[in-house]
Formats: structure tokens, C-alpha cells, sequence
């Protein structure tokens, strides 16, 4: 008993000490003791988003834009010589998953800062877990006004739904006349029905009457029922919150039974499988969005082309928040006094005027990107700008 005690003890001491000498090393290659990140090698940024899944489109897009960003920062000698090194999952569009990815930027990547998600819905999984563990995280294009309620660890770049819907109700009133409006929204998305309110409010509010509110879910194929309720109330207009894909899918449909009038929504339409979808059935449809690539602006050209040569393809708008994401943390980390939690956060919170791609950017009080949007039109399968629509003051 004695010699197994005496094992015991021995085994106990250098357990003692081999855990004394990791947590050592962690602490001085992770952080120290008040819990900053270090001070010398790269620095981790995280980005989750819809690699693959439904809103696939959207999650490659963004993450191309963030690689450029990087790339270019990167290129331009970092932070004093630092390089940022980016962490990437794939939300696969669940939200369950987008909790579990942010999780593990925050708790083993240990991250400085998270971008994403798109999608508003897997930005509301995953931005409690940044507040709790004090890491900034910016939404790209989450557009529901919830996301940033969770704390003061939470930004986006993109306008909001209530700035979107009165975009969209505006255009609707004084450009296309229309005076009776019905909606088919998505009720499983809190983009879809936050955006769906938004215009419903800003619609009324100018004089506007909603004939009906349609519902479906997500993964739904057949809006005939919808659609046949829509087309007895005899709208001149239908507006539909949407993602590409069901959009598409509504078009077709919507044609198919006879429903004319224009088409209306918001930046969720913008993929180019809205047109490979709907092709004729979604020629001459509006919808708001975050920037145009026809811009004449030549830092908005000059982007374009860059984009252009590096992935041969246009940029998307969820293509440019990415970037104009990645690029306002840069801006903030070399004014903050760290890259602590704390200090990242104040230094983003102070951001005004910040010239991005997508339009000149001021965080509000609320965390909010106070920014311009603009109307496009699908003509001859490809989105044409419109109109510009300046932030209300």
C-alpha cells in the first residue's frame, strides 16, 4: 500500500508538472494572463459561412471577397508586419452548425475577430457565443435588425431591413406607382419575415395597401396556393423577401398562372442563379441591393477589375461586403491600442466614414452600418443599376 501510495505521488507530480509546462506554453503562445492575444506571430480571423447548402452562392462569394482583402493587407506588409491568417468553416446553411464552427473559431482557433454569416438566421446562432466570449464579430450582409441586439461585440456592414424595406417601399410608390402591393415571404427565415415587415410598414406608411401576405417555408417547390390567393386580390404589384433560389422558383410559377405585374424584393435575390433559374420569368424584376459593378466610380471599377482578374467572375455584392468586411477590421485593428476583445471592439464601434466599396460606412449606436443602397433591374439576364437611395437621417 505504502509503494503505491508512493506511485501514486510520483505519478501526481509529474502530471502536476506536465500540466504546469503546457499551460505555460499555451499561455505564452495564446494569450496571457488577462486573456489578450499574442503580440507577435499572425493574427487569426475567423469567417463561417454557407460553403456549400442552399445559400451556397452567398457563402463562396463572401469568402472570396475576405481572401482578397486578406491578400491585399497582407501584401501591404499587415499589421507592423504581422500577417492575418484566416480560419474558415462551412455552416453548410444550418444554424446549428453555425453555432458549433463559431464555438470553435472562439474557443480553440482563438480568434482576434469572426466574419460572417450571410444569412441572418445563422448570424442569430452564432453571435451570442462572440458576445460571451468577448471576440468582435461583423456580419458582411446579415440584414435583420436582431443580429446586432445581442451585444456590443456585434456589427455589420450592410444596411438593415427596416432601411431596406423602406427602400423597397419607396421605389414601389413613387417610381413603379403602385398603390396595391401583396407579399409572399419565407416564415422559416427571420431575413425573409423582417424584410417582409419592414416593407409592409414603410409601404402603408406612404399610402400604399397590402391586398394579402402569402407564407411558405423553406424547401418548399410548389407556391401555387400562395400565388392563386395573390392573383383574386388583384395586386399591381408583388413583393417577395426572399432567397435566390425560392424567388426563381416563385417567378416561374407566378408566370405560369398568369400573374403580370412587376416583381419586387430585396438583396437575397442577388446570384446569377436567379436568372440560370427563372430566365425569362424574372426579366424586368427590381430588387434592393448593397452596390452596383456598372458603378462609374473608379474605386468601385477599380475593385471590379481586380476581382475580375483574380477569380473571373463579377463581383457580387456578397462578394464586396465580404471584402468591405474584412477590409473596416483591418482599418479598426490598426486604430485600436490592441487586439484584445475590449479594445477591438471600441475601435470598431468608433468607425465613421470608413470609404468602403459598397458606399461610405458609419457604425451607429446600435452597431448598424448607416450606408446608401440601390434598386437594380434584371434586364437581358443581367442586374442593371437603377437607382441610388441615400441612408435617412
Amino acid at each position: 500500500m505504502c509503494r503505491t501510495n508512493r506511485s501514486t505521488w510520483l505519478v501526481s507530480v509529474l502530471i502536476g508538472a506536465w500540466l504546469a509546462s503546457g499551460a505555460c506554453e499555451q499561455q505564452s503562445a495564446s494569450s496571457d494572463a488577462s486573456g489578450a492575444p499574442p503580440a507577435t506571430g499572425p493574427i487569426r480571423v475567423g469567417h463561417y459561412g454557407s460553403l456549400t447548402g442552399p445559400q451556397a452562392s452567398f457563402g463562396v462569394a463572401t469568402s472570396n471577397g475576405i481572401r482578397m482583402a486578406i491578400e491585399e493587407f497582407n501584401a501591404a506588409g499587415g499589421l507592423n508586419g504581422r500577417r492575418i491568417e484566416l480560419i474558415e468553416y462551412d455552416t453548410k446553411g444550418d444554424a446549428r452548425e453555425a453555432g458549433a464552427v463559431v464555438q470553435r473559431l472562439v474557443s480553440s482557433d482563438r480568434v482576434v475577430a469572426v466574419l460572417g454569416e450571410v444569412a441572418s438566421g445563422l448570424s442569430l446562432a452564432a453571435a451570442p457565443i462572440c458576445q460571451e466570449n468577448r471576440v468582435p464579430m461583423i456580419s458582411p450582409s446579415s440584414t435583420n435588425p436582431r443580429v446586432t441586439k445581442a451585444g456590443d461585440y456585434i456589427f455589420r456592414i450592410c444596411f438593415i431591413d427596416p432601411f431596406q424595406g423602406y427602400v423597397g417601399a419607396k421605389f414601389a410608390r413613387e417610381q413603379l406607382q403602385s398603390s396595391r402591393a401583396a407579399c409572399l415571404f419565407d416564415q422559416s427565415a427571420p431575413y425573409s419575415v423582417g424584410l417582409n415587415e419592414a416593407f409592409r410598414k414603410e409601404y402603408t406608411a406612404l399610402g400604399g395597401t397590402i391586398t394579402t401576405e402569402q407564407a411558405y417555408n423553406e424547401g418548399d417547390q410548389d407556391f401555387t396556393a400562395q400565388l392563386s390567393t395573390i392573383r383574386a386580390t388583384n395586386p399591381d404589384l408583388v413583393y417577395i423577401p426572399g432567397y435566390y433560389t425560392d424567388v426563381a422558383n416563385i417567378a416561374l410559377q407566378a408566370r405560369r398562372l398568369g400573374i403580370t405585374v412587376p416583381l419586387l424584393g430585396g438583396d437575397g435575390w442577388e446570384s446569377p442563379k436567379l436568372v440560370d433559374i427563372g430566365g425569362a420569368a424574372i426579366e424586368g424584376a427590381y430588387f434592393s441591393n448593397h452596390y452596383s459593378p456598372e458603378d462609374p466610380d473608379p474605386r468601385i471599377q477599380a475593385y471590379v477589375a481586380k476581382y475580375k482578374a483574380k477569380y473571373g467572375d463579377t463581383p457580387e455584392s456578397m462578394a464586396t461586403l465580404g471584402y468591405d468586411a474584412a477590409v473596416l477590421l483591418f482599418d479598426a485593428m490598426k486604430r485600436a491600442k490592441s487586439l484584445a476583445g475590449p479594445d477591438l471592439r471600441d475601435a470598431i464601434s468608433a468607425t465613421k466614414d470608413f470609404q468602403g466599396v459598397t458606399g461610405k460606412v458609419t457604425i451607429d449606436q446600435d452597431r448598424n452600418a448607416v450606408k446608401p443602397a440601390v434598386i437594380l433591374q434584371v434586364r437581358e439576364g443581367k442586374m442593371r443599376w437603377v437607382a441610388t437611395v441615400e441612408p435617412r437621417r
